[in-house]
């Protein structure tokens, strides 16, 4: 079991003031986890997944995506896929060859695309956001996140209206064991 990055859920809610913009649940000092889990059982899907996303730790979040994007996604087209190859190349080996190749992917992609998400999520994963004569702009700490989150969201508009939650249940949960335990 490892540490986890956050005692409380009002402690994520600090440290990334735009989850309070895109989660509906006002947080609380339980743990994240028991958080997490109340708002799955609340039927808050979304809200959990977005929880979810910062609560990992970046290499976590985008591995936890790219399984989610998997399971929500019917068949990944090969022209589609480059972002999803290219993230789990990441996570496999998160060294920064993997996240410039797939911030390269990302960048390219549709961003309709989840998979485009992926890439970006992986290649924001650090190193330089920006850069001119005078400053570098590291990537900000969110941007993981954010790319994670909206991956899984917009993979689960491709299954039937019925299943949704349960298969956005599904993801929250794979979310909460690498929570608990990590890579």
């Amino acid at each position: 079991m490892q540490l986890p990055r956050f005692a409380t859920a009002h402690a994520l809610f600090d440290a990334f003031p735009e989850v309070s913009q895109k989660v509906t649940a006002e947080p609380t000092d339980q743990s994240p986890i028991v958080f997490l889990k109340a708002l799955s059982s609340a039927n808050k899907l979304p809200d959990a997944v977005t929880f979810c996303a910062y609560l990992l730790p970046r290499r976590e979040a985008v591995w936890w995506a790219c399984r989610c994007v998997r399971a929500l996604s019917r068949d990944i087209a090969p022209d589609r896929g480059a972002g999803l190859l290219a993230a789990e190349a990441w996570v496999h080996e998160p060294d920064d060859e993997h996240r410039q190749t797939a911030l390269d992917a990302g960048t390219k992609g549709k961003t309709s695309n989840p998979t485009t998400w992926l890439a970006l999520a992986a290649g924001w994963s650090g190193g330089i956001l920006a850069s001119s004569t005078t400053k570098q702009v590291l990537v900000p700490q969110y941007m993981t996140a954010r790319a994670a989150r909206v991956a899984v969201l917009t993979s689960v508009q491709g299954v039937p209206r019925h299943s949704r939650l349960a298969r956005l249940r599904e993801c929250v949960l794979e979310g909460i064991k690498l929570a608990e335990v990590g890579l």
